[in-house]
C-alpha cells in the first residue's frame, strides 16, 4: 500500500537517537509500508541493513552537500512497488491511526496530497514500542506533546507519479514543504489535512546540523533560495491551505475559510489581548487588593 521515505542525517548524538526512534516506528505499522532511506549519511547504510530496509546512498545534492527533493522523489518513483509514497522528516513518529488515515482517503480521489499537523514533543532516549510501549507512549509522552504551527509540515502521501518535474528545492531547508502544499492546489489536487485523526509526532532537536542552526534552516542561503523559488508571500500555503480534511468519523469533508478566518482570530488577540494586557494586569492588582482588604475585614 504505502512506501515511507526519508533522508535521515547523521545518525549521532541526540539526532541520531531520535531518528531510530522514528524509523523503528515505521517499521511496526500495518501493513508494514515499504521503507527506503536514501543519502550517505555516517549510520545509514547500517541502519537498513538491521531493519531490513531499502537503502540509495546516491541523491543529487546543491553545491553546499544538501539533498535535492527533485531527485530524492525521482529516484523513489523508480522503484517504489506501492501506489502511494510518503515523504517524511526523519525525526517523525509515526502510529497506526496515520495508516488507518491513509487508507480512507486514497480510495476517493486518484490524485491527492495528504498532511497532518505536528505534535512536538521531548524525547531524550530510545524508545521501546514492543510489549505494549505504543500504550505507554500514548499515556506517557503524547499527553505532554504541544501542537505544532500550521506553518511546518513534516509528512506527505501521494500517490506514485504525481511530481515528476520539480524545481531544485533543496530539502531539510524552509519552504519546499509549502511548495509542494501551493503546486497540488494549483494543479486543482486535493489537500487533505488528516490531524482530527493523526497526527506526525515531531521530536524535538537542536539545529547544529545547519550553519547558524534554525535561524539558517528558515532564512539561511538554502532557505531563500528555496523561497525563490516558492514564490510569493512567506507563508502563503500551509496547513490552513488544505482544501479537504480528515473527521474522526472517517469522512473526508471540504474546507473553507481557514486562512481568513486565523487571520480573524489572530487580530482580534493582538487588539483584546496584547493590547490590553497593562489594563488586565492593573485590574489584577485592583482585584487582589480589594480582595486581601475583604480577608482582612472577615477576619477582623
Amino acid at each position: 500500500m504505502l512506501t515511507v521515505f526519508s533522508l535521515p542525517k547523521a545518525f549521532t548524538g541526540h539526532i541520531g537517537t531520535i531518528q531510530r526512534n522514528a524509523i523503528v516506528s515505521w517499521t511496526l505499522l500495518r501493513p508494514r509500508p515499504e521503507i527506503i532511506l536514501l543519502g550517505n549519511e555516517a549510520g545509514t547504510a547500517q541502519l537498513a541493513r538491521v531493519l531490513g530496509l531499502q537503502h540509495i546512498p546516491d541523491v543529487e545534492c546543491n553545491e553546499h552537500g544538501t539533498p535535492l527533493l527533485s531527485d530524492a522523489l525521482l529516484r523513489v518513483d523508480k522503484v517504489a512497488r506501492t501506489p502511494l509514497l510518503c515523504l517524511i522528516n526523519s525525526d517523525i513518529i509515526l502510529l497506526q491511526e496515520f495508516v488507518d488515515s491513509v487508507a480512507k482517503i486514497a480510495p476517493r480521489f486518484p490524485k491527492f496530497l495528504a498532511v497532518a499537523q505536528r505534535l512536538n514533543v521531548e524525547i531524550k532516549e530510545g524508545l521501546d514500542f514492543a510489549k505494549g510501549g505504543e500504550e505507554r507512549f500514548r499515556s506517557e509522552i503524547l499527553r505532554q506533546g504541544v501542537p505544532g504551527s500550521h506553518t511546518a509540515i513534516d509528512v506527505f502521501v501521494f500517490p506514485a507519479g504525481v511530481w515528476r518535474e520539480v524545481p531544485p528545492l533543496v530539502l531539510g531547508r524552509a519552504w519546499f514543504d509549502q511548495w509542494l502544499i501551493k503546486d497540488a492546489r494549483r494543479r486543482g489536487i486535493p489537500v487533505v489535512d488528516v490531524r482530527d485523526c493523526a497526527r506526525a509526532i515531531h521530536q524535538n532537536h537542536e539545529y547544529g546540523h545547519i550553519a547558524n542552526g534554525q535561524q539558517g534552516a528558515y532564512w539561511g542561503e538554502e532557505a531563500l533560495h528555496n523561497l525563490a523559488i516558492y514564490g510569493g508571500v512567506p507563508h502563503a500555503y500551509t496547513l490552513l491551505s488544505a482544501s479537504h480534511k480528515l473527521t474522526r468519523e472517517g469522512h473526508i469533508r471540504r474546507v473553507r475559510l481557514r486562512q481568513p478566518l486565523f487571520r480573524l482570530r489572530q487580530l482580534l488577540w493582538q487588539v483584546f489581548v496584547e493590547r490590553t494586557v497593562g489594563a488586565r494586569h492593573r485590574l489584577r492588582l485592583r482585584r487582589r487588593f480589594w480582595q486581601a482588604g475583604k480577608r482582612a475585614e472577615e477576619k477582623a
